[in-house]
């Protein structure tokens, strides 16, 4: 999500990126909604407005319930809160659900609060962690393997100068331990040519890769999605919005998958059995943000949007090696 001034306290702080398009998509009419990332509660306020009976507002991060406790009182017993993880979104409804939002990656509230540990703008605390438990991103660095850093660097961050930065962490690790923002940030920029204007801050791609990793953001976001396929009633909508190419990838073959449309095999691949469509997809191409959005909320520039709607076939499993995860080294 993108930061904006609030005008009024009782408002949420954030603007939910690709908010119109999502409604205009999902048309929440009546049901029961799940919100899976509730953040400032831009999304779950928007299915109220839009027409939704209710919403259960879901987030790992238990502090958000903290701060929409000015405003989400209005809704009543039409807004529910609830601690929890995508993988287990199927769980948080007494029945069958009208539709799921996922809003995947970091807050720009978690993002501006130093004591996060997200930010390399912001000298605080190695953490990264979404929620309130698990290893942290201190963990990770100080621990981890040369290799298994390396891959995380390239395949989360898709950082071309992974090895390199892999190999100056464990150096710098071996001297003291990596406990703050600044000092992984110091040690990664080391590793890179300075940023010219206009180019993003070299530790960008690392300290993207390592918040994925400490966070299992792919494995929640297969899971979530496979949650959301058994949770969702026929016709029920599932709306993702992502924010970089890899997990817009998997949620591309995912919903190809769903809906039968993932291809034949070939004479050089085993034939993929051709099941009922659990899906019907209902954006063709992803939806991105329009000219009017970019200039108020620059931050949605990699935005994309993509819609389906469940159909009447019984949930399965899912064939993940065909989803595109990245293999990561073992210790990681």
């Amino acid at each position: 999500m993108a930061a904006a001034e609030r005008l009024d306290p009782s408002e949420p702080p954030h603007i939910p990126v690709l908010l119109r398009p999502l409604l205009e998509a999902v048309s929440p009419v009546g049901g029961v909604w799940l919100d899976g990332t509730f953040g400032a509660g831009g999304y779950a306020r928007g299915l109220l407005e839009a027409g939704a009976d209710r919403v259960i507002g879901v987030d790992r991060d238990p502090s958000v319930f903290e701060m929409a406790q000015g405003w989400a009182a209005e809704y009543g017993e039409r807004l529910r809160l609830v601690q929890g993880t995508f993988s287990r979104l199927d769980s948080y409804s007494d029945g069958p659900l009208d539709g799921v939002v996922l809003d995947l990656g970091v807050s720009s509230m978690q993002l501006d609060r130093a004591e996060r540990g997200f930010s390399f703008q912001k000298d605080g605390p190695l953490d990264m962690r979404m929620g309130d438990s698990g290893p942290s991103a201190a963990d990770l660095v100080n621990s981890a393997p040369e290799a298994a850093l390396a891959d995380i660097l390239f395949h989360y961050g898709e950082e071309r100068a992974s090895r390199r930065i892999a190999r100056a962490i464990v150096a710098a690790r071996a001297i003291a331990p990596l406990v703050t923002t600044a000092q992984l940030a110091e040690v990664i920029a080391r590793c890179l040519p300075r940023a010219q204007p206009g180019q993003i801050h070299p530790a960008t791609r690392s300290f993207q890769a390592i918040r994925i990793a400490v966070n299992d953001e792919l494995g929640e976001l297969v899971a979530g999605l496979e949650a959301a396929e058994r949770a969702l009633k026929p016709g029920g909508r599932l709306a993702v919005v992502t924010f970089h190419s890899l997990e817009d990838r998997i949620v591309k073959r995912f919903l190809q998958l769903r809906a039968g449309q993932a291809g034949g095999g070939s004479r050089h691949a085993p034939e993929i059995p051709i099941e009922a469509p659990r899906f019907h997809i209902l954006t063709r191409k992803a939806v991105g943000p329009d000219d009017a959005e970019l200039a108020a909320n620059p931050r949605a520039r990699s935005a994309k949007l993509r819609v389906a709607e469940r159909t009447d076939a019984p949930a399965g499993p899912v064939d993940r090696a065909q989803l595109g995860l990245p293999a990561i080294m073992e210790g990681a």
